[in-house]
């Protein structure tokens, strides 16, 4: 009883001591996206052949919008698949405000970033050249039907309410999963989980990818935290981030009507997040 008291305890204090930097990082996000989202969605309609280089920069802010506007475009073939992963690979969701609050240094969250934006960018141009010379695809000049560019993603009246709903947000999903986390340490031991996954190569990024999957910040906050607790390693980190497209894929399959196509993209996308993060293991 006392072993779960203090998990409780430890819990709470430290999910609590985040709120702050939670608060500011989402209230400084929220001002960038509302001042220029729309100018950036604009520009990547019109970016061609340059769209996954472009997709890879604006997919590295860690905003839902960009994921689930992306998907629409490409539901509508204004854009290419190879800038849609582009967006999806670089997306982060919740890792860089939980790296900010965690104090993690800035030469290790430029690097986490830096290895995703190459990815991303570099899959989607290899992915739009084979598609182009396979099948000489070529992109609908058509506008988007679309729902609600922030469906799923918190459609509020001003920064300040959106970043204080994104902070409650983000705390529940994080004490919530520490608790669990913590649980998990306590039953398994910390040893057992870390001879389980960040010592095994190839088992750490499969499991990180399958969780990465999960189409909700909680994947992301998930991976974040264990990579924070040291329990795995940057590479399969990672992995699992490359592979969380966060609500994107849930829109994905209700706006695109090709199920065995949204099937290819997922698959194409965990296959990508694993093979990287088997590679950085080994490089890094």
């Amino acid at each position: 009883m006392q072993e779960i008291l203090e998990i409780l305890q430890d819990t709470a204090i430290d999910s609590i001591k985040l709120i702050p930097f939670l608060f500011v990082t989402y209230l400084i996000m929220e001002y960038i996206e509302h001042k220029t989202s729309q100018k950036v969605k604009e520009k990547i309609k019109k970016s061609g052949k340059y769209g996954p280089i472009l997709g890879g920069i604006v997919g590295i802010f860690p905003q839902c919008g960009f994921s689930v506007s992306a998907t629409n475009l490409y539901a509508a073939r204004v854009i290419t698949l190879g800038t849609l992963m582009s967006v999806y690979l670089a997306t982060s969701d919740e890792m860089l405000p939980i790296l900010i609050s965690e104090a993690m240094p800035i030469s290790t969250i430029l690097t986490i970033l830096g290895i995703k934006l190459f990815i991303a960018i570099l899959a989607g141009i290899i992915i739009d050249v084979v598609i182009r010379k396979i099948k000489k695809e070529k992109i609908e000049d058509e506008k988007i039907q679309e729902i609600c560019d922030h469906e799923h993603c918190h459609c509020e009246k001003g920064i300040f309410s959106s970043a204080i709903k994104h902070t409650v947000n983000i705390f529940i999903y994080i004490i919530v999963t520490t608790l669990i986390i913590n649980f998990l340490i306590h039953l398994i031991g910390e040893e057992n989980i870390i001879n389980i996954i960040s010592k095994n190569i190839i088992l750490g990024p499969i499991i990180s990818g399958i969780v990465g999957l999960i189409p909700n910040c909680a994947s992301s906050v998930i991976i974040t935290e264990l990579y924070v607790e040291n329990i795995i390693t940057m590479p399969i980190l990672i992995s699992g981030l490359l592979v969380n497209a966060g609500v994107g894929i849930l829109v994905l399959f209700r706006t695109n009507k090709n199920v065995k196509q949204n099937v290819k993209i997922v698959s194409l996308l965990y296959v990508i997040g694993v093979i990287c993060g088997l590679l950085l293991e080994i490089i890094i």
